[in-house]
């Protein structure tokens, strides 16, 4: 089983060696977890990008005009595209 997975790592593999060992999913994640060798699968966002918070686009933004995060507070409320837009053009 650890050496399905270590050739292959993905949810698909996991599934295969499920239904292989006639166990659960959970099981095998279980079982390779423990291994050390489990992978857990990285969040995309929609867009296919890693996800990023609104705190994390201010706290950006107030480094690139050399502020304090505080002078910024309130602009976490703002849409997520504009904050990424202001990021993106600094």
């Amino acid at each position: 089983m650890s050496n399905l997975y270590k050739q292959t790592p993905s949810r698909q593999t996991v599934e295969s060696i499920a239904k292989e060992l006639d166990k659960s999913t959970k099981s095998v994640i279980g079982k390779l977890a423990r291994e050390g060798i489990y992978q857990k699968a990285e969040y995309k966002s929609k867009t296919g990008e890693k996800p990023i918070t609104k705190t994390q686009l201010v706290t950006n933004l107030a480094v690139r005009l050399e502020l304090e995060t505080e002078e910024l507070a309130g602009l976490e409320k703002a849409p997520k595209g504009v904050l990424k837009l202001l990021c993106e053009n600094l």
